[in-house]
């Protein structure tokens, strides 16, 4: 009884995550337009970029350093990755990622079970 009214006020863990992901679902339908509005030819050195942070980032580092900085590289461009992968499923098969289905995206990229 006591954990259902502690649900009922605070929400239960469960919404709790989902709340703190909101934002970041904000910022990627915040980049939507920006991200539609890429060339084809933009699209792919988008994708260059993306990757080119990656490996500058982790150039020269090992063990949990590099464990360390690849993850916050990583979170750093999930918002931008997401988004530019949303756009690719529009432009390849013409179907737009639903918020729920980046939230479990962005759980599975923490190695959550979603």
């Amino acid at each position: 009884m006591i954990n259902r009214l502690l649900a009922k006020v605070i929400g239960t863990k469960n919404e709790r995550d989902i709340k703190r992901l909101q934002p970041m679902i904000v910022e990627m339908n915040a980049l939507e337009p920006q991200m539609r509005a890429l060339t084809d030819e933009q699209f792919r050195e988008k994708t260059s970029e993306f990757k080119g942070e990656i490996a500058e980032a982790l150039n020269g580092l090992e063990g949990d350093d590099l464990k360390r900085v690849e993850r916050e590289v990583l979170d750093h461009l999930l918002v931008p990755a997401f988004a530019l992968v949303r756009e690719a499923g529009r432009r390849m098969v013409d179907m737009r990622h639903f918020d729920v289905q980046l939230v479990g995206g962005m759980v599975l990229h923490q190695g959550k079970i979603a």
